[in-house]
């Protein structure tokens, strides 16, 4: 049985690749959401990795949910109302819940078309980024369903509340460029140096204190929903904890004497 996941590791980065090209990497299977969720648990508790980049196999990023499953009535899409209502629940709606969890940076690497559900799934990832060949579209209005992922939730908070309802309400797909201009990626590259551009803005990141890098990501989730006073609390109890770590020794210590940092994680 094919792998609905690969996973791949280089130095502190994990490339997490959707593994179904053949079907245009949905997202739906129980296999494949068991499988992102158990990769986000992984570097959850590993605290060696600093960086994950999820991209696809082959000409597609994801096609989002299975139609095919769709039409007859499969897996997450079939039964009564309320046993649909059930299927999302504990089905597709696993993903956007884990990607929000992950402790670490997340950058997707949007290879080709990215449709419905596989939209979605690159605002998922704090950092986005495009080949030429990619297009995006919040297409579920064009198979008389609502976005069931989250996407009501995550577009908007991407691009902004017009944009978002008019690929929402259109369910038109818009273009690599226009997806740049909208800032739902912050960079687009020829297909054949995404990889290389997802790999260097990791190492970017990577290059950072680890426990201050899932600290901040955690800041930046928290302050979403936080009023500033609570976001000022949890800054202070947080930069107590940093303020003790070798790496902030480090840190300001190579600072001073102008050379670059190592950061051991302690």
């Amino acid at each position: 049985m094919t792998e609905p996941l690969l996973i791949e590791r280089t130095g502190h980065t994990v490339v997490w690749t959707l593994n179904n090209p053949e079907a245009r990497n949905p997202i739906s299977d129980e296999d494949t959401i068991a499988a992102l969720e158990d990769a986000v648990t992984a570097v959850n508790r590993d605290p060696s990795v600093r960086v994950a980049i999820l991209t696809a196999a082959g000409s597609a990023f994801s096609s989002g949910g299975n139609v095919k499953h769709m039409r007859d009535k499969q897996g997450m899409f079939g039964g009564t109302p309320a046993e649909l209502r059930q299927g999302y629940r504990h089905g597709i709606q696993r993903i956007p819940k884990a990607l929000y969890h992950c402790e670490i940076p997340t950058i997707a690497a949007v290879n080709g078309p990215a449709i419905g559900a596989g939209c979605d799934l690159v605002t998922m990832c704090d950092l986005r980024i495009a080949s030429t060949t990619a297009t995006f579209a919040e297409s579920f209005i064009k198979v008389g369903i609502i976005p069931g992922d989250g996407g009501a939730w995550l577009l908007p908070r991407a691009i902004g509340m017009a944009r978002a309802s008019e690929m929402a309400f259109t369910g038109e797909a818009i273009d690599a460029q226009t997806a740049l201009q909208w800032g739902l990626v912050s960079a687009v590259v020829d297909p054949d140096k995404l990889l290389g551009a997802a790999h260097e803005l990791a190492a970017r990141v990577s290059v950072n204190p680890p426990h201050v890098l899932r600290m901040t990501k955690r800041l930046l989730r928290e302050g979403q929903h936080q009023s500033l006073e609570s976001i000022l609390e949890l800054s202070a109890a947080m930069q107590a904890i940093a303020h003790h770590t070798d790496d902030h020794h480090e840190a300001v210590t190579a600072l001073l004497e102008r050379r670059t940092a190592e950061f051991s994680g302690r």
